[in-house]
């Protein structure tokens, strides 16, 4: 038998994060994407185990402050990225130092220096993901997905999904109503 599965890494986290947590009886507040403050002092025994439980996950507590930028920069676009309906209208380097409290010129330089890509690739290739997910779950069409994404034009959206992909949208939408058509056909 197969299954299909449908869920969203964020809210997943969220609640393995969560679960860890209050196993271990430690008091806590989520601030932000990927940021949680500690009430309570933690023992060293408590935070190698909550460090070694949620590895088992592939999350991972960041304890160098660059490395945490770049995760800040990272959650900071995911969020920009996922959790709004419509992004916003703003430059995206306006954004990120409004949010971050950075130059957008430092915010780059140490994006770049420790991803070995920018910070523009890094949300390109977010969007393209968003896209993917509005075209699968959604069903909206690609003047409303590129409108939901800032996107200037369905060409402009088109272009860069083909460069991440290799597919152009409609391809992939294609692609996606023919595996629908042919789960559909073995279930009835």
């Amino acid at each position: 038998m197969k299954l299909y599965m449908n869920y969203d890494g964020i809210v997943a986290c969220r609640v393995i994060i969560q679960e860890q947590l209050e196993r271990l009886n430690i008091k806590y507040q989520f601030l932000d994407l990927g940021e949680i403050e500690i009430s309570d002092d933690v023992t060293e025994d408590n935070f190698a185990e909550l460090q070694e439980e949620l590895g088992r996950y592939a999350i991972h507590i960041v304890s160098n402050q660059k490395t945490q930028l770049i995760q800040k920069i990272k959650d900071t676009i995911v969020e920009m990225v996922y959790e709004k309906d419509k992004m916003p209208n703003t430059t995206i380097s306006h954004y990120l130092s409004e949010k971050l409290n950075f130059s957008y010129g430092h915010l780059a330089n140490i994006f770049s220096e420790n991803t070995f890509t920018s910070i523009e690739n890094f949300i390109i290739i977010q969007k393209v993901e968003r896209a993917k997910k509005l075209i699968i779950e959604e069903e909206l069409t690609l003047t409303e997905i590129s409108y939901k994404l800032n996107y200037s034009s369905v060409a402009y959206l088109s272009s860069q999904f083909k460069k991440v992909t290799g597919l152009t949208p409609s391809a992939f939408k294609r692609i996606v109503d023919k595996r629908r058509k042919l789960i559909n056909n073995q279930l009835t």
